[in-house]
């Protein structure tokens, strides 16, 4: 095997691990503005905001990494998705600013700070719509001629898309919820607990619902799951992910603190690794394949030998922060 061919691999795995690092940790600080009116006392909400504010911009780092491996290592996939995708991605930019801004407007507008909650928790609510948006109109399979995006403005619109967009809002909000029983006591600890059974029902049946819609919207995936030998080396991967689930579900109604967060954690890595074996080696399916959209050999190593440096200092810098953060907050307390 060359180079060549090596290196497109690679750095699809970065751009994977990218992606799964981006929904875990900025998933949970999403989901708690998505939850954030579920909170009707002011302390509370403060306090809601409070247990992400060290965290939130640092997460949002691998979003950035994310599209810059897109950009640089596939730029032919990036041609595509991005004209294709062109307004959900606008939309979750501006959603992301809006979000950002009312972390540091909030405070300093008091009392007259409504404005900056409905900021904060609709930039976190139409952020994660977005996302879903955009998976949802890559698994439906862009529309692709000559190497170019041969769609209208709207094509990505479709009701398995905003379905789509419904499931990643509410994953991260159960991610939410996780990070609020790690975070917190008290009434927002409560609240958060009494909301995850009900989020974690709703999830599992929008993975359902993906799992039963893709196969039948598409021959390539059904071929995927439903052939000999492969559906017995895939069977771990819903079998897994039943487990995860009936493992947050105990915990939650058992009082853990830790086990919910890790077990939601571990159910949106399953049904990640479930689109990718669904779509490899596919970066635009079904007509681009990691191979065919690299970029060329000497930017693909130019790329790699910056992320070898970039990668570890990011990882180091986010696991001193949860470090030094650790423990729970109390009403009153706060980094702002």
């Amino acid at each position: 095997m060359q180079v060549s061919d090596i290196l497109p691999v690679i750095l699809a795995l970065v751009l994977g691990l990218s992606v799964v690092l981006y929904v875990v940790l900025d998933g949970f600080d999403l989901g708690i503005g998505m939850l954030f009116f579920a909170f009707h006392e002011e302390h509370e909400r403060d306090l809601v905001m409070n247990s992400v504010a060290p965290f939130w911009d640092g997460n949002e780092t691998w979003l950035v990494l994310g599209g810059v491996t897109l950009w640089a290592a596939f730029p032919k996939a990036f041609a595509i998705i991005m004209p294709a995708m062109y307004l959900p991605v606008v939309l979750l930019l501006l959603a992301l600013i809006f979000r950002g801004v009312a972390f540091e407007f909030r405070w300093v507008a008091k009392p007259h700070h409504r404005p900056w909650d409905w900021a904060f928790a609709a930039g976190s609510l139409l952020a994660g719509f977005a996302q879903g948006l955009v998976l949802g109109g890559i698994l439906e399979e862009i529309p692709v001629r000559d190497g170019q995006f041969a769609g209208h403005p709207l094509w990505w619109l479709s009701p398995f898309s905003v379905m789509c967009g419904l499931a990643v809002v509410t994953g991260y909000a159960l991610l939410g919820v996780g990070w609020l029983l790690l975070k917190t006591r008290g009434p927002v600890h409560d609240r958060a607990r009494e909301l995850g059974p009900w989020l974690l029902g709703a999830l599992l049946l929008f993975i359902g619902l993906v799992s039963v819609w893709t196969p039948l919207a598409s021959q390539r995936i059904a071929d995927r799951w439903f052939t000999f030998p492969n559906f017995l080396m895939l069977a771990p991967l819903p079998v897994l992910t039943a487990l995860f689930a009936a493992l947050c579900w105990y915990s939650l109604r058992r009082g853990g603190e830790l086990m919910p967060f890790l077990s939601s954690i571990a159910i949106f890595l399953m049904a990640f690794l479930g689109l990718v074996v669904s779509n490899i080696p596919y970066l635009v399916p079904p007509t681009m394949t990691v191979w065919q959209a690299a970029s060329h050999e000497t930017s693909q190593i130019f790329l790699l030998v910056g992320e070898a440096i970039l990668i570890p200092v990011i990882l180091a810098y986010t696991v001193l922060t949860f470090w030094l953060f650790r423990g729970k907050l109390e009403r009153g307390q706060g980094y702002h």
